[in-house]
């Protein structure tokens, strides 16, 4: 029983301690993914030639790097919060194996010494022969076996909870490696975070000494955004509509086939019906003329029109992959530019976008982040040659194309390429536009991706 509770014991802070690594384990991946977006963010940086037209894309670049940094080093303190409580359970689970430990040691050798004081010296066999009866010698051999079974069991509960000790000073000395090794990273995050924002500042001093160039800048392309915000919205209403008109027509013509058929079906009954009655009719007055059967004529056939199922499970899995669609664009890449208003208070402006903007490498490819069919192909000033993706109730877009590798009503995979990305000859820059619609909705794109 007591071996039983003592079992019990280790397997519940086993439980306890291995509770804690799948916490540690998703903190240290979701570290590992900041880690690669701030490496592909610090190549862009590089990449980019230092002119004034990319001052903005360099200050935007170094904001996403130093949010993911801030957003690594609360990773890293949760996960220093995590090794903390998991020491802190250990010391404490140590101090009570500890004095558990002694109190049986002690138990045990007081035992040990009332037993051999209680027999004066005498040997087991002589305490057995010397009972006054053979049955008091009978009692006192299976006292005997009991005391050494009990004997042996307290000798197995002081070992097992010795190997339990051990285990948990191991395990303690390894939080407390683990402890030290986060709080290194995290020292390290800090010296990284202090450098970056003296770049930050750096850029920022530079684009304020040319704060009237800026503004123009970034009111030229907030135009650019607005004429194509407003063909992308025409393009995917006009789409949107012929949709809905296919799928009234294939409404129509089902409804339509129903009622044939219905109608087919009733004719058929009055003319089994006729035909009975004749055939009736034919018995009761031989002599009269039987009547010919009425030639049936072929049914019209109306061409089966094509269903909505394969649209409706297009959008219905196109959901279900919310937050584990792959980027747009193949290689390194960082979102630039967020969706919806943004307040650039540097530069007195207010800039508003429908979708997302992606920095990458040049020469990287743009790709289709789910199945379906390239709904349209046109050019935009500024965002060279575009394409819009049908997933059935849920369309894509994807800006800033210079080499095609699709065409209109072409069936594409997911991850398929589009195009290669266009990079600015001069700046080194190479950014892409995406966008996220349901029907006529603009959602925001940078929740439905991976990271």
């Amino acid at each position: 029983m007591r071996r039983a509770f003592a079992i019990g014991l280790f397997l519940a802070f086993a439980w306890t301690l291995f509770s804690q690594t799948p916490q540690i384990d998703h903190l240290q991946k979701q570290q590992k993914i900041l880690l690669e977006e701030i490496k592909s963010t610090n190549k862009l940086f590089l990449d980019v030639k230092k002119q004034t037209t990319t001052i903005l894309q360099r200050i935007n670049l170094i904001n996403k790097q130093i949010a993911s940094r801030k957003e690594m080093m609360t990773l890293q303190n949760q996960e220093i919060a995590v090794l903390e409580r998991e020491q802190s359970r250990l010391e404490a689970e140590i101090k009570r194996l500890d004095e558990e430990l002694k109190q049986k040691q002690e138990s045990y050798a007081k035992t040990i010494r009332a037993m051999q004081t209680s027999r004066n010296g005498q040997n087991e066999l002589f305490f057995v022969l010397s009972g006054k009866s053979l049955g008091e010698s009978l009692r006192r051999m299976q006292y005997l076996r009991e005391y050494s079974k009990w004997r042996k069991s307290q000798a197995e509960e002081i070992k097992e909870q010795n190997v339990q000790l051990s285990a948990r000073k191991e395990a303690l000395a390894k939080a407390q490696a683990d402890k030290q090794k986060a709080v290194d990273a995290l020292k390290a995050e800090q010296a990284k975070l202090k450098e970056e924002e003296n770049v930050r500042q750096s850029e920022v001093a530079e684009a304020r000494g040319k704060q009237q160039e800026l503004q123009r800048t970034l009111q030229s392309k907030q135009q650019q955004a607005k004429r194509l915000d407003a063909q992308i919205e025409k393009l995917i209403a006009e789409e949107v509509a012929r949709q809905e008109r296919e799928a009234e027509a294939r409404r129509l013509a089902a409804e339509a086939e129903r009622k044939r058929k219905a109608d087919a079906a009733a004719n058929a009954r009055r003319e089994t019906e006729a035909g009975r009655k004749a055939e009736e009719l034919a018995r009761k007055e031989p002599a009269t003329k039987p009547v010919e059967p009425a030639v049936k004529q072929p049914e019209p056939r109306i061409e089966a029109a094509a269903t909505t199922d394969e649209a409706f499970n297009l959008s219905r899995n196109f959901v279900s992959n919310r937050g584990n669609l792959p980027m747009p664009v193949t290689g390194a890449a960082s979102i630039v530019g967020s969706f919806g208003q943004r307040r650039h208070s540097e530069w007195n402006i207010t800039t508003n976008s429908n979708g997302i903007d992606i920095q990458a490498q040049q020469g990287a490819n743009i790709r289709t982040v789910f199945e379906g069919e390239v709904s349209k192909v046109f050019s935009v000033p500024g965002y060279n040659t575009c394409v819009i993706v049908r997933h059935g109730d849920y369309y894509t877009f994807y800006g800033n194309i210079y080499d095609l590798f699709v065409r209109s009503g072409e069936k594409l995979k997911t991850g398929q390429s589009l195009g290669r990305i266009y990079t600015d000859p001069d700046t080194g820059i190479a950014t892409m536009h995406f966008q996220l619609w349901q029907k006529t909705t603009k959602l925001n794109p940078e929740p439905w991706l991976k990271r």
